[in-house]
């Protein structure tokens, strides 16, 4: 692969912003802090090549300050108060408009193709360098900007990549900051049609704030750039929306409970699980788990609007063995889930807050042993960003919070196709790519 080159890094601010007026301090909640060691989530999506005559840089860096305008905690930094009377630290946000990384970078060896149709047909190792944020974790939200973009011109197309603080913002929140910027650079900046951002706010009560975490559980292990382990590979595989339906439908046809349906993402994500698991040679009696990331903001009570800007997700964990998954149907693993998601209640979700606040325990990595994580979600608007030159050709997850059977679920290209970023040891997903069961309902992308 050709030499990639840096051309230009800047820190990009709001538009206007003025340090004295309106100055916010966000408090972080138990859910925000679980992620305080987590990498930044890092995507991409692909683009065709603008007009050579239009200055588009520029014209990205000018509508991305117009967006912090709008969505101005991303432009600001984490905030750490030691207490030295308990061996604690608090965090919050503090919206100071330091602005956010902005790289612009060339590749022009590299073409669409050599994206989409990669040599040795799984995601290729060269779209690391396309990300901005690798190996950077939550924690250091304080001197690292709380949102990062890389824009790299490739020989007949641009990849936009970027990553975000999972501590200030979820995968709805960031869409929707993204959807914005696209629009703005589009059909330009009218304040009217983008009304105050909605935070979150605080809504728990009798949990006094900020919240204390010890020292020990503050730090993190020295940065690893190349975050992704050698050991892992990665491939993109295309349910249809007949597929879709197909599993669905024999899902729920082997389910006797009328007082559940499976959906259409449970269906998916029980047929991912069975095939991973089918392929993993592990033993009948070795504990497997399947955790989905979820949106929580329509199901707290009260509940909050869905367009509230923040970290609202809680992690539905459907929990059997190898053996049970195998002697049982898709039916079954998709009511596991089924049921799964639907444990994640009000009660549930402030339970965890209010036990978390009392014993604060931050993990390393979301995953554990023999498991399955499904992040982000194929309802989240992709493909309707056009800064100006044309729609995305597709998307791509970049290195954080990369793990042994990580799933980033997408919307596909075409309206009703999902597409699943898979993440699993070479032998594993050698064999998954090869399942004809699997592939009957499924395709291999790349």
């Amino acid at each position: 692969m050709a030499e990639f080159l840096v051309i230009s890094e800047s820190i990009v601010r709001p538009e206007s912003y003025d340090e004295g007026s309106g100055r916010v301090k966000i408090h972080l909640t138990p859910w925000d802090l679980f992620f305080l060691r987590s990498e930044y989530p890092q995507r991409g999506l692909l683009f065709p090549q603008p007009d050579p005559e239009t200055d588009f840089i520029a014209r990205l860096e000018s509508s991305l300050s117009l967006a912090l305008k709008v969505f101005y905690p991303f432009a600001g930094r984490l905030l750490k108060t030691d207490n030295d009377e308990d061996s604690t630290a608090s965090f919050c946000v503090d919206c100071d408009g330091s602005g956010v990384k902005f790289v612009h970078a060339s590749a022009k060896a590299v073409s669409v193709s050599d994206v989409l149709e990669p040599e040795g047909g799984n995601v290729p190792g060269f779209i690391r360098s396309f990300f901005p944020a690798n190996g950077v974790r939550s924690s250091e939200g304080i001197s690292e900007s709380l949102i990062a973009f890389q824009v790299t011109e490739l020989k007949d197309g641009v990849f936009i990549g970027f990553g975000y603080n999972h501590m200030i913002a979820d995968g709805s929140s960031f869409w929707s900051f993204f959807n914005t910027w696209s629009d703005i650079c589009s059909t330009g900046f009218d304040r009217k049609n983008f009304p105050p951002l909605l935070l979150r706010g605080w809504f728990l009560d009798g949990i006094d704030y900020p919240i204390r975490v010890p020292i020990s559980e503050t730090v993190s292990p020295v940065r690893i750039v190349n975050s992704s382990s050698p050991d892992l590979q990665e491939k993109v595989f295309r349910f249809t929306s007949r597929n879709i339906s197909e599993l669905k439908s024999k899902a729920n046809g082997e389910v006797s409970s009328d007082d559940r349906k499976i959906s259409s993402l449970q269906a998916i994500s029980a047929h991912m699980w069975r095939s991973i698991i089918r392929n993993s040679d592990l033993k009948p009696e070795q504990g497997i788990h399947c955790k989905l990331l979820m949106d929580m903001r329509r199901r707290l009570n009260p509940p909050l609007e869905k367009e509230c800007f923040g970290n609202v997700v809680g992690f539905a964990t459907a929990t059997t063995t190898a053996g049970e998954m195998l002697n049982n149907g898709l039916g079954w693993a998709g009511l596991q889930i089924n049921k799964a998601v639907g444990s994640q209640t009000n009660e549930e979700f402030r339970e965890f807050a209010e036990d978390w606040v009392k014993k604060p325990k931050i993990p390393h990595n979301v995953a554990v042993s023999n498991s399955i994580v499904v992040a982000s979600s194929p309802w989240f608007n992709v493909y309707g960003n056009d800064f100006g030159w044309g729609k995305p050709i597709a998307v791509r997850a970049g290195p954080g919070n990369t793990s042994d059977g990580k799933l980033i679920v997408y919307p596909g290209v075409e309206e009703g196709n999902i597409e699943i970023q898979t993440c699993l040891s070479p032998r594993v997903l050698e064999k998954l790519s090869n399942d004809a069961e699997f592939l009957k309902h499924a395709c291999v992308v790349v």
